[in-house]
């Protein structure tokens, strides 16, 4: 009878533990819908400005960063949709598109530039076997 009684409070506690988590990320999800609202008013900015000289980083810089806000809500999302599960694939999604905004914000030194392309060959690698079907769900 123990047994039972601590299986079923470990029960609710996993599911009251689950509702705490579902409410702190749809909190995350209103925050980052906030930012990119406010991402979106920066790129409009930036194409209603007049001509200068960083536009064009400026303008990629921003459409980058909308993005990855959009990865992170779009991961959120796949989370509640897939039985409160993060895909691995979407991780790496945002992996490459921040090391690609990193390449373009920062692209001074060479060597710096090759090791953050040979990142982006790895998590490429990696999306290639989290896609085929290499990597099995235990």
């Amino acid at each position: 009878m123990k047994g039972l009684k601590e299986s079923i409070t470990a029960r609710h506690m996993a599911k009251v533990m689950k509702w705490i988590l579902a409410c702190m990320l749809l909190t995350l999800a209103v925050i980052l819908l906030v930012f990119l609202v406010r991402e979106s008013w920066v790129l409009i900015g930036i194409l209603l400005d007049g001509a200068s000289d960083h536009k064009s980083y400026a303008m990629i810089e921003a459409i980058i960063i909308w993005f990855l806000y959009f990865e992170f809500i779009a991961l959120i999302g796949k989370y509640f949709e897939s039985g409160f599960h993060f895909p691995l694939r979407y991780f790496i999604y945002i992996g490459i598109t921040a090391i690609v905004r990193l390449i373009i914000v920062d692209h001074e030194k060479p060597m710096a530039t090759l090791i953050y392309s040979v990142a982006i060959l790895v998590l490429l690698g990696a999306l290639y076997i989290a896609n085929t079907g290499l990597l099995k769900r235990i």
